[in-house]
């Protein structure tokens, strides 16, 4: 296996991400929820999260929107209606406008890792049980990203989308989350194969 690879055993469920996330909103300030919400959402990375502006995002209410990524040559990211939600009630609350930073810090600029990173910190210790966290189940923030990387291809989003939403190649998707392309799990039609392979127009010696 790749080292690469992230164990299937070590991905946040869906129950747990949004455990954790409800934690943190009712924990935390400012656009540490917004920001990891996000995260958990779209699976761009907190550097990509802390870097994007008001306008960046489009939000229509009760449907599928969009995140301009700038980083690396810029790619646009699907948000769920959930977190279109999220980040309109935030931009509300916040008085954000469009020049602005998604997600500052409450006294202006990115938004500090440390912030993050701390609030992240305290509720995998509220939430996940001992045990999950002696295994080091969501350890880092960027276990949002896996987590959300994991769930579209479950979904049977193909590998090259979500390749492309991430801002990665097919083969790192491959290499990430194994899992997700065994062999055994795929279901064949041997007949149509056989069919779709046979040269018909050669003749027979």
């Amino acid at each position: 296996m790749s080292k690469l690879a992230v164990g299937e055993s070590s991905l946040l469920s869906a129950d747990h991400v949004r455990s954790l996330l409800e934690w943190i909103q009712e924990a935390s300030s400012g656009a540490i929820f917004p920001f990891l919400a996000s995260m958990a959402g779209t699976a761009v990375s907190p550097g990509e999260a802390a870097s994007v502006r008001v306008h960046d995002v489009t939000l229509p209410d009760g449907e599928v929107g969009e995140m301009l990524v700038r980083a690396g040559g810029g790619r646009r990211v699907p948000v769920s209606p959930d977190i279109v939600g999220v980040l309109r009630r935030w931009i509300d609350e916040a008085e954000l406008e469009a020049e602005d930073l998604l997600f500052p810090a409450e006294r202006g600029g990115p938004l500090a890792s440390s912030e993050y990173k701390r609030a992240w910190r305290h509720a995998r210790q509220a939430v996940l049980s001992p045990g999950e966290v002696q295994a080091g189940l969501g350890e880092q923030v960027s276990s949002l990203r896996d987590s959300c990387l994991d769930r579209w291809l479950e979904a049977g989003v193909p590998s090259w989308a979500v390749a492309e939403w991430a801002g990665v190649s097919a083969s790192w998707i491959a290499l990430r989350y194994p899992h997700r392309f065994r062999l055994e799990d795929v279901e064949i039609d041997w007949d149509h194969l056989e069919e779709t392979l046979r040269l018909s127009d050669i003749p027979e010696r």
